[in-house]
């Protein structure tokens, strides 16, 4: 019998939780926002660390003596440090492919929202119980318009088939794709509707800033499903007060959970132009369902001794040398 720590308990996982304890293993549910202290002490003996979206930090990774493998049941895993995860040969994989369509499909949903003026037309159909075709509510056609796709992983190539099948005019951003724009500015100012669909590391964090805002058109939306801090979330409320972009459709924030009051981004709920989802474009029946399988595969690697499978394409998670394994 091993002690398997999982964080994120919000985040149900009933397969995994009722395999593992059927396997007759010790499973420590942590709730979100768990304190480091706490996991600290949590993970002392542990063998196996599940997390989403808890910081695992330097402190927690060296503070567990027995950890034999970390597994994050999700994609991104900025969250972890992964330098101090392979300098104690603590082994550490995602489950990248379980939502790539999906998340994709959440992003193309968010943008169908903005261009169509769904929020603006609730809103007033519930209080008033109708609308009449007044040119506040005009919408946009998809067909004809120009999308830019930061980011042509996974997720940002089925967002850009999407968009093809939708016959919009597809232009891309990603500086390790060859064929993609080579500037990032002049491609943001063709567009109409710019998503987002890079990873968050060094390098993309405020991918888009204050000047990349303002290549953008005043009458351009912006979508993210990424990560809340590729955005610079300061000069993006900036901009859509000052009308300089002409909204924006969100999943994700660098400061989780959002909240109507004491949060930086409160101001947004505030917004007809911004449509705001509590990171959920991941949230389906079919993608839970992969998940779920995927991470009880990886967390019977780890507790059955072998390699914990790698099928992330990320350089952090590749330079792992120890304990892994790579598909795909």
């Amino acid at each position: 019998m091993a002690k398997v720590v999982r964080a994120d308990r919000e985040l149900e996982l009933p397969t995994v939780d009722a395999a593992l304890r059927a396997d007759s293993h010790e499973l420590v549910l942590l709730p979100d926002a768990i304190p480091e202290g706490e996991l600290i002490q949590a993970v002392r003996d542990a063998t196996l660390l599940l997390m989403c979206y808890t910081p695992v930090t330097r402190r927690v990774i060296e503070s567990a003596e027995k950890l034999k493998g970390i597994v994050k049941y999700g994609v991104g895993i900025d969250a972890i440090d992964i330098d101090a995860a392979r300098g104690r040969g603590v082994p550490v994989a995602n489950v990248p492919g379980y939502a790539e369509e999906t998340v994709a499909e959440g992003a193309f949903a968010l943008m169908m929202a903005l261009a169509k003026n769904h929020k603006g037309i609730e809103k007033v159909m519930s209080r008033e119980g109708w609308a009449w075709p007044e040119r506040r509510w005009l919408a946009s056609d998809l067909a004809g318009k120009t999308v830019g796709i930061v980011g042509l992983g996974r997720i940002g190539r089925s967002f850009a088939r999407m968009a093809a099948g939708f016959r919009m005019r597809v232009l891309s951003y990603d500086p390790y794709v060859k064929g993609t724009e080579k500037g990032l500015r002049a491609m943001l100012a063709e567009c109409d509707f710019v998503s987002i669909h890079c990873v968050l590391n060094a390098e993309t964090r405020h991918l888009i800033g204050e000047a990349e805002l303002r290549a953008m058109k005043p009458t351009a939306f912006l979508i993210n499903v990424s990560r809340g801090a590729i955005v610079d979330e300061v000069a993006l409320l900036s901009a859509l007060k000052e009308h300089r972009v002409a909204g924006a459709g969100l999943d994700v924030y660098s400061q989780e959970p959002l909240a109507r009051e004491g949060h930086p981004l409160s101001a947004l709920y505030a917004m007809d132009n911004v449509i705001l989802s509590p990171h959920f474009t991941f949230y389906t029946r079919e993608a839970m369902a992969r998940l779920e399988a995927e991470t009880l595969e990886r967390c019977r690697e780890v507790l059955e001794g072998r390699p914990l499978t790698v099928k992330s394409h990320d350089p952090r998670l590749r330079a792992q040398t120890r304990g892994v394994r790579f598909a795909g």
